[in-house]
């Protein structure tokens, strides 16, 4: 066994180190989230007004910085000052410099501070320092109770925000997000018409989309929505008629657009204006609910894409047509909501026989246009997001006057909504971007019981967040923003708390490429491409220029204008010489004109016929005498 093993030794060191099978490093996941990790915030409510600027800007995550970064540059970049080099230093302080004396160098520890060591050296200090004026003592009951209170906020509200990515591919700001209940895939619509598809799965570590829709040319996306079954999902745009996709992007149906010449709305079999909201039914996965500008809300059947099952006419306080803004499904299904543009909350309930007369009416809920409801799931509290700046809670037993009304929350777009936290003890909605302010757009959480701020999270200095979703198995917020030039979801998470979604997108490593990702792209050679084949170019212009040229054109000589013998001549001062002449000494007369020219043929007809010339006298002994008709006025009768 020894001689094998000398042997083995012996073969195994004619080969180097590096050869045979190499297993590949192991990159730790805390570095891949360390990439995504927002820096440490502090909260709005506390920081004074003058220091809120775009560098003060909340918790912002390095790749959210980075994609900010490169859709917008900073235009005023500052430069490094030697001199301020302390300000923001990261690493250990600087130690002071060291002050030479005069008589020679220091050597050993600096003395101590004047003042620490008692100028009586008599007294000696033993023990630990005296504590400060005005301390007191805590108990250890005391010491325990604040602790177990802390322990029960930090467990009440963990709010997973301490990383961060973002989805990019959005040319403006992200009006419409959806995501299906097993967290999968996200759906994310734009005012730049188009819906992009993601897949968390598949996704690579770029965080594009693999399918990218424009489900009406021209028409913004205004609101997306998974079925129960997550087989299929409804996007609405601006046009009059939603559609319905499956699962892979694929074109289902589109539903039918009304007559917009008859006045009833309820005799119409479809909308006639643009559609402003829509959310599939929370159980039936062949129902849905939809609103729009026309003042009517319509309960369609996706099996059915020729005519909605039911109509109903909101009540207005006068006579027209007043656009539905928004529109959701109680939890249960038995009911719904609309918003009405003149600032009321309408409520009815589905029972069998019922009309359009709402079962719940709140005239003047908000002083302008509703972009936002949404219902508890134990059917008690109703949330409502409006574009006059104000969230409001409340309470469906007792709907005459709100339970809370939080303000300053400012709201630019159509889509603002609000959403609840898996175990609906939060609510959290966005904030928008108004001129000259410095605090961006914002994701603010409040508690339900207590009905208080708790939390403001900073998404984008420069973008309004418009939709916001808490997921419940992900464990992961989704905030949608952008602006006029941008837009992106942006993906909050904790890999503590967080499962899967983008945990598995941010630590998916790339995939190396092999021989057979390099393909060599043929050369197609279109008959018709080539020049024996290929149709003249047009030549309109040139045509144009030549026309124009009365050489290239041959165009006809204008008629003569002035006195002139046989053609032109003698016409103009640049005639020959002999012309010239002749016009000078009276021998080319030019008399013709002032002349009758019948008269002038005459007058050589008697002189012809006595003194014939040239052909005449050739014929005269042969040339027959001609005799004419009198007359055939008698022939004809």
């Amino acid at each position: 066994m020894e001689d094998e093993a000398e042997i083995y030794d012996g073969v195994r060191a004619q080969f180097p180190f590096s050869f045979g099978k190499k297993t590949k490093p192991q990159t730790p996941l805390e570095s891949f989230h360390k990439a995504t990790r927002r820096s440490a915030e502090q909260p709005l409510q506390q920081m004074p007004s003058e220091k809120l600027s775009a560098d003060s800007f909340p918790s912002l995550s390095s790749s959210s910085k980075a994609w900010l970064d490169s859709v917008r540059p900073n235009p005023n970049p500052k430069p490094h000052d030697s001199d301020g080099a302390d300000e923001g230093m990261v690493g250990p302080a600087r130690l002071p410099p060291v002050q030479e004396e005069d008589d020679g160098d220091l050597i050993g520890p600096p003395p101590p501070p004047v003042g620490s060591i008692a100028d009586d050296d008599d007294i000696s200090m033993i023990g630990p320092p005296r504590p400060p004026e005005g301390f007191k003592a805590r108990t250890f009951d005391e010491d325990t109770e604040d602790e177990d209170e802390e322990e029960d906020e930090g467990t009440r509200h963990r709010i997973p925000t301490s990383n961060e990515i973002v989805l990019k591919g959005h040319t403006k700001v992200v009006s419409a997000l959806a995501v299906d209940p097993s967290g999968s895939r996200v759906l994310s619509g734009s005012y730049d018409y188009t819906v992009r598809m993601y897949d968390f799965q598949g996704m690579k570590r770029d965080l594009g989309s693999f399918r990218q829709l424009e489900p009406s040319e021209g028409h913004q996306v205004r609101a997306l929505s998974w079925s129960p079954t997550a087989g299929f999902f409804l996007c609405v745009t601006g046009s009059a008629q939603a559609k319905i996709y499956d699962r892979d992007g694929l074109t289902i149906g589109e539903f039918v657009k009304g007559d917009m010449y008859i006045r009833d709305l309820k005799n119409t079999k479809g909308h006639i204006s643009g559609i402003t909201g829509g959310e599939w039914h929370p159980d039936k996965k062949e129902t849905i609910l939809t609103s729009s500008e026309d003042g009517s809300l319509r309960i369609w059947d996706v099996n059915d894409f020729k005519s909605q099952k039911q109509v109903i006419k909101p009540k207005l306080g006068r006579p027209g047509r007043v656009p539905v803004t928004t529109c959701a499904w109680k939890r249960d299904g038995k009911g719904i909501a609309g918003g009405i543009g003149d600032g009321s909350i309408q409520i009815w309930n589905v029972k069998p026989g019922w009309g359009s007369r709402p079962d719940i009416l709140v005239e003047k809920a908000h002083s302008d246009d509703i972009t936002g409801l949404r219902f508890s799931s134990d059917g008690r509290h109703l949330l409502s997001r409006s574009f006059d700046g104000t969230l409001k809670v409340w309470d469906l037993r007792q709907m005459k006057q709100s339970l809370k009304v939080f303000e300053e929350l400012p709201n630019h777009y159509a889509q603002t909504n609000i959403a609840f936290s898996p175990d609906e003890q939060l609510f959290l909605t966005g904030t928008s971007v108004e001129r000259d302010s410095p605090t961006g757009g914002l994701l603010c959480f409040y508690d339900r019981e207590k009905l208080e701020l708790v939390s403001k999270v900073g998404i984008s200095p420069a973008c309004s967040v418009v939709q916001c979703a808490w997921h419940p198995r992900l464990n992961q917020v989704f905030a949608t923003a952008g602006n006029k030039s941008q837009g992106g979801t942006h993906v909050l998470y904790d890999p503590t708390m967080s499962e899967r979604g983008a945990l598995v997108c941010v630590a998916r490593a790339p995939r190396m490429k092999s021989v057979d990702d390099f393909e060599i792209q043929p050369v197609i050679h279109n008959p018709h491409a080539l020049p024996m084949f290929r149709d003249q170019p047009s030549r309109k212009r040139q045509r144009q220029k030549i026309l124009k040229d009365p050489v290239k054109s041959h165009k006809p000589e204008l008629p003569m204008t002035g006195p002139g013998h046989g053609g032109r001549t003698g016409t103009s001062s640049g005639s020959l010489l002999t012309q010239y002449l002749l016009k000078q000494g009276g021998m080319l007369k030019e008399t013709w004109m002032d002349e009758d020219p019948r008269e002038a043929i005459l007058k050589y007809a008697e002189a012809a016929e006595k003194d014939p010339k040239f052909i005449a006298p050739a014929y005269a002994e042969t040339q027959p005498t001609t005799v004419f008709a009198d007359s055939d006025k008698e022939d004809e009768e």
